[in-house]
């Protein structure tokens, strides 16, 4: 693991900046398709801390993001239900980049180039510490969870299964 001040600077870190967030900065080597395991294990951190950003759309194709712990996968029935539309999908990996402006494997819910509606997984608030992606494939961030209910004002869902 490589702990480092000196991080990229990218759109996310520009808007931690600028809402006052305290984060770390953490790089490490990435590996394609490895996903949270690999994070995980570069950064020596449980699974369940690190949360993947993934964007979403609904029936009408409008974009959206659920923050889930690296070490579960979403009930895209139960997310629909609770997001009060008939169908949840994963976007495609060029159309998730369009509306977020970050490349797959580095999409940070923090600075997208559309303002999305955010939901988070409830679990995810009852932990320390969250590293989630900094807006670069192999950077993560360190922040407090309360923090992103706070400047994201996601919505708190209950859609997590484990497993990937």
């Amino acid at each position: 693991m490589k702990h480092d001040t000196s991080a990229p600077e990218t759109q996310a870190t520009l808007f931690l900046r600028k809402h006052g967030i305290a984060h770390s900065n953490h790089l490490y080597t990435y590996e394609e398709h490895g996903g949270t395991k690999v994070s995980a294990r570069e950064l020596n951190v449980p699974e369940h801390h690190v949360v993947k950003t993934l964007v979403m759309e609904d029936e009408s194709a409008r974009p959206l993001i659920v923050l889930m712990h690296g070490d579960h996968k979403v009930s895209t029935k139960e997310l629909a239900r609770q997001v009060g539309c008939k169908k949840v999908e994963p976007c495609k990996p060029d159309v998730a980049q369009r509306h977020t402006g970050y490349m797959v494997g580095g999409t940070s819910p923090f600075g997208t180039k559309k303002k999305l509606p955010v939901f988070l997984e409830k679990t995810i608030l009852d932990l320390p510490l969250i590293y989630i992606n900094g807006g670069k494939r192999g950077y993560l961030v360190g922040v407090h969870p309360h923090d992103i209910l706070r400047v994201l004002e996601p919505k708190v869902v209950e859609v997590g299964q484990p497993g990937r």
